[in-house]
């Protein structure tokens, strides 16, 4: 399914689909990959009560390095030179992904901590209550792209830190792991320039779309799940590509940081 500003959505396996993809032919890549949280030994909690967690089959995986192993492989495959893969995670699947950026060889920029200042309280009284996500941010070599000045442009003239305060946000669709389209526009703008192309290859609802057809990029999205994938569809096909669109809030109504910020995405 494509739209006009080239916008390609696949409805499959993530790993059959990016073997169609070309090599060093995606600019930034952005991954939510499934935490495997699912199951019958993992629960939640809903109106006080303890139930299994079940977010999907899709986050049901028997082998979870073997499984990031693969989709890293390929996504790496198809990544620029120069372009960079951002991939959030918690404590759940975190450390299997480090690993295996570190045993494909790649350089690792980042490790970004969004802390979530409006985190939902923890019903438990036998841990600390998760407020943060993790997003690894690595590349093929030190030569990749990254707009400082941007960065500096969005925290007011000073240098951005690897701490970032986004609060978590009421979600728009159904999808239970959705990402604000706030943290998304700030990764897309620091990672990529104007047309250039953006792969997401857990697509969920569509919100890195979204966000890289608001911001004038190319974009690829693969999600396994049908419901999902017409959810996407939908949302990204109703988005207006005729100019840069920014989403996050705080900046827009700063008119003068959001003009630095236009005029930077013109410049790149």
């Amino acid at each position: 399914m494509s739209f006009k500003r080239k916008i390609t959505l696949k409805n499959g396996d993530c790993l059959k689909e990016l073997k169609k993809i070309k090599d060093g032919s995606v600019d930034q890549i952005y991954a939510d990959p499934p935490y495997n949280l699912s199951g019958k030994t993992h629960q939640t909690v809903q109106s006080g009560k303890p139930v299994t967690l079940n977010k999907g089959d899709w986050d049901v995986i028997d082998d979870i390095d073997e499984f990031n192993l693969n989709w890293v492989s390929e996504c790496i495959r198809v990544l620029s030179d120069n372009g960079t893969i951002w991939i959030s995670g918690t404590l759940h699947n975190h450390p299997s992904i480090g690993t295996i950026l570190k045993k494909l060889g790649l350089w690792i920029i980042n490790d970004v901590v969004w802390y979530k200042r409006n985190a939902p309280p923890l019903l438990s009284g036998n841990r600390l209550a998760p407020s943060v996500e993790l997003i690894w941010v690595a590349s093929k070599s030190k030569k990749y792209f990254f707009n400082y000045e941007l960065g500096k442009i969005l925290n007011d003239g000073k240098q951005m830190r690897n701490l970032w305060e986004i609060n978590a946000q009421r979600h728009l669709t159904k999808h239970p792991t959705e990402k604000p389209e706030n943290l998304i526009e700030r990764i897309i703008l620091l990672g990529s320039k104007k047309d250039q192309v953006i792969l997401d290859p857990f697509m969920g609802s569509g919100t890195t779309g979204v966000v890289a057809k608001r911001l004038s990029r190319k974009f690829i999205g693969i999600e396994l799940d049908k419901e999902y994938f017409d959810i996407s569809k939908e949302r990204i096909s109703n988005v207006n590509s005729t100019k840069v669109i920014l989403t996050d809030k705080k900046l827009i109504l700063d008119k003068d940081k959001s003009e630095q910020v236009l005029k930077n995405i013109e410049d790149n």
